[in-house]
């Protein structure tokens, strides 16, 4: 180890430390020691300080206990006789560095309340570029791509780049690559955030490019991301510091690129960061920590130039990216799908209220079509003119021996996705309400209607590559092309509802598993029948029979249901049998239609979590999207940090929105008659088939008997409410005994 990191390190230990508990005191001068501090909208108090020693700091008063062990853990300073060339002084220091570094953030935000954003994208016209940590709303949303596989790493960035030009060529490359990118510190008083706005790129969790804040300090909030990945996917259990750093090194792929000058405070954070596991790669010439120990590879490499500095990055942390080599002329990637393209900056569109924008995936013969065949039927971008609209029909023929009409809505839902990876373009909507618009700046790259074909056929070989052998593409955009075409979209549209929407959970002998977010809740297995999508929203049971025959092997695997163990509350001997061995054992029942009877398990993905009200003898469920609090006492946030890590939460369940109006939602527990208060966003939003659900069940007005937030907050109001308008949940049999 070189003494010169070292020394820096240790350095910047002592200044940080001291200046937490400068902050520190200052603030008991000015406010009463009770007073609240924290991250908002977050269960996770101030995540680092309590995934690592389960301190909840609440109030100024809490935060002495962490400041005292970050003094403790400063080494001694360095003197040339007693130094070794060993790591432990540097990993100390650096962890109080961490420790020291919340601190003050946590400060900064009772000081400075309205200094960072709570939101997604920076207020760039209202000068506000600094996100601050992310809530835990933000946080599960965008975990949900470290599940999946399509976020391989994030690369925490600080200091700025010689130039913007500089800045836009390292970043594009992070996001071609697919990883996050978080933004921190800045050199020389420059910094990278401001950097890329003046190069005119889009800036803001959907983009993948997330500025954290000016300061060195705001870095933490990176670390706090991934300690709360530990413990909501993760299960690990707050104060186990062990496995907190070791479920990092080995799950959570980061790092960490020095641009600029490395001083002390640098120096301590990235002395901190290798206590997870997580290098620094950096642009100037400072000592390097080669030897392979507590990160996968080397700890420290330097000096990377700016062309190289993603690939050895990636290399250092042993990050697998897989990119698809797409043949158009603007950058392609999952980092491009939450761009936008606004006003000042478009050229031409469709669909979005000015011209018809319709989207179908049919099955064909294998005569019928060419592979490879993408023709543009009308006007392409090249014939249009600025400030343009036109009508736009995508249709996608399909082809190939293992494919089936099951699977052409599966496909069909990629067009969004797949049309949103491509750089400066946006995508809108499904099915016969899309919307792309096309950005100036892609129409100056040479970007063309038919790269949107290009782009389908390419990746639609590459992830159905197992259930295709033929893609053929035809892009419309004269009005009668269009119009015959969303008349044929919208009768393929209805046919496949109803198919999906008659389908019963006794009509079939299999279900499916998923296991998607294994990778995160080890003990999480999510079982997918007809009438219970999965809890992410994003599968339901054909979904998953078609991962299935797309990749046998992968997490979504056939479960024979075998004898029914209980109809009521929907338990199976063969699904236990699977869910025993896909939990390794930590699991070994569970029931599909009870929230209050071993009930299946949650991981952090979920849309929504139904709670137990028991003085209703009813039930409430909360969406991710609602911020508030609720009857049963907890925000969304808070219930998911209980519930997170696939543990089986009696009272409680995580599920889908779509799932609330299905035939077995909770049916063991009396089914949607027991629905007594939700969210009024949740309400609206599935209002019609609330109504439907309720006339099926024989209650009328069900949805008016529900409560919402501008009725009841309150258990007991709750309860007020059901009696005025003679709720059944209230003649039913208790729910608890």
């Amino acid at each position: 180890m070189s003494k010169l990191i070292a020394f820096a390190a240790i350095q910047g230990g002592y200044k940080v430390v001291a200046q937490a508990e400068g902050q520190y005191r200052k603030a008991l001068e000015t406010y009463d020691a009770s007073t609240k501090v924290g991250f908002p909208n977050t269960a996770y108090y101030l995540p680092v300080i309590y995934s690592l020693f389960g301190i909840k700091v609440e109030t100024l008063e809490d935060m002495k206990e962490p400041l005292e062990i970050a003094r403790g853990l400063l080494p001694p300073h360095i003197k040339n006789k007693h130094w070794l060339p060993y790591l432990g002084p540097l990993l100390d220091a650096g962890m109080a560095g961490i420790i020291s570094f919340e601190i003050i953030e946590a400060l900064r935000y009772l000081n400075e309340p309205d200094f960072y954003l709570h939101a997604e994208d920076p207020d760039i016209d209202g000068g506000k570029l600094w996100l601050g940590a992310p809530d835990d709303i933000l946080f599960r949303k965008r975990g949900v791509g470290f599940v999946d596989g399509s976020t391989p790493g994030f690369a925490a960035i600080v200091g700025a780049a010689p130039d913007p030009e500089t800045a836009k060529m390292i970043i594009e490359d992070y996001q071609k690559k697919s990883l996050y990118v978080v933004l921190a510190a800045n050199h020389n008083g420059t910094t990278l955030t401001e950097q890329l706005i003046e190069a005119g790129v889009q800036i803001g969790w959907n983009t993948r490019i997330a500025p954290l804040g000016p300061d060195i300090s705001s870095a933490v909030f990176a670390l706090g991301f991934a300690n709360r990945v530990a413990m909501s996917f993760g299960g690990v259990q707050p104060g186990d510091y062990k496995k907190i750093l070791l479920y990092n090194k080995e799950r959570v792929f980061a790092f960490v690129n020095a641009l600029g000058d490395v001083g002390t405070e640098w120096g301590v954070a990235a002395a901190g960061c290798v206590n997870w596991g997580f290098p620094t790669i950096a642009d100037t010439d400072i000592s390097q920590i080669l030897p392979t120990g507590i990160c996968t590879y080397e700890h420290v490499v330097s000096p990377v130039s700016h062309d190289e500095i993603c690939q050895k990055s990636i290399e250092v942390r042993g990050i697998k990216v897989t990119v698809a080599d797409i043949d158009i002329p603007c950058a392609f990637g999952p980092a491009f799908e939450g761009e936008r393209v606004r006003g000042a900056d478009l050229y031409c569109q469709s669909g979005g209220g000015t011209k018809q924008c319709t989207e179908l995936v049919k099955m064909a013969e294998m005569n019928e079509i060419e592979d490879g065949k993408i023709e543009v039927i009308g006007p392409d971008i090249p014939d249009m003119k600025e400030g343009d609209t036109f009508p736009l029909g995508i249709y996608v023929q399909i082809a190939g021996r293992e494919f089936q009409p099951d699977f052409e809505p599966i496909l069909e839902r990629q067009c969004h996705h797949l049309t949103n990876y491509i750089q400066h373009i946006m995508h809108i909507g499904q099915r016969d309400i899309a919307w792309v618009r096309i950005s100036k700046a892609a129409v100056e790259k040479g970007f063309t209607l038919r790269d949107i074909g290009v782009v389908l056929h390419a990746k639609f070989h590459q992830d159905f590559g197992k259930i295709l052998d033929k893609v053929q593409v035809t892009l419309f955009t004269n009005e009668e092309d269009v119009a015959k075409m969303t008349e044929k979209a919208r009768a393929e549209y209805k046919m496949r509802d109803e198919r999906v929407e008659k389908m019963r959970d006794e009509d079939v002998e299999i279900y499916y598993s998923c296991t998607l977010c294994q990778s995160f809740a080890p003990n999480h297995v999510c079982t997918v029948s007809p009438e219970r999508t999965g809890l992410c929203g994003a599968y339901n049971w054909m979904d998953c029979k078609a991962a299935y025959e797309i990749n046998p092997t992968g997490p979504n695997q056939p479960i024979e249901k075998g004898e029914c163990l209980d109809p009521k509350l929907g338990q199976w001997k063969g699904v236990n049998e699977f869910v025993s061995k896909a939990s390794r054992g930590n699991v070994v029942r569970y029931n599909l239609y009870s929230m209050v009877h071993d009930p299946m398990t949650t991981c952090g993905c979920c849309e929504c979590i139904a709670a137990l009200l028991p003085t209703c003898n009813a039930v409430m469920t909360v969406s991710r999207d609602y911020h508030g609090d609720t009857p049963c006492g907890m925000k969304f946030t808070t219930l998911a940090g209980v519930m997170g890590g696939g543990a089986q939460s009696p009272g409680f369940i995580g599920h889908s929105k779509y799932n609330i109006t299905q035939g077995k939602f909770i049916l063991g527990d009396g089914g949607l008659l027991r629905m007594a208060w939700m969210p009024k966003i949740l309400k609206e939003e599935i209002k019609d088939r609330i109504i439907k659900r309720g006339k099926e069940l024989g209650c009328d007005n069900l949805y008016d008997m529900i409560a919402d937030e501008t009725i009841a907050m309150t258990e007991e109001e709750v309860l007020a409410h059901m009696q005025k308008v003679g709720h059944p949940a209230l003649t039913m049999e208790p729910l608890v005994g």
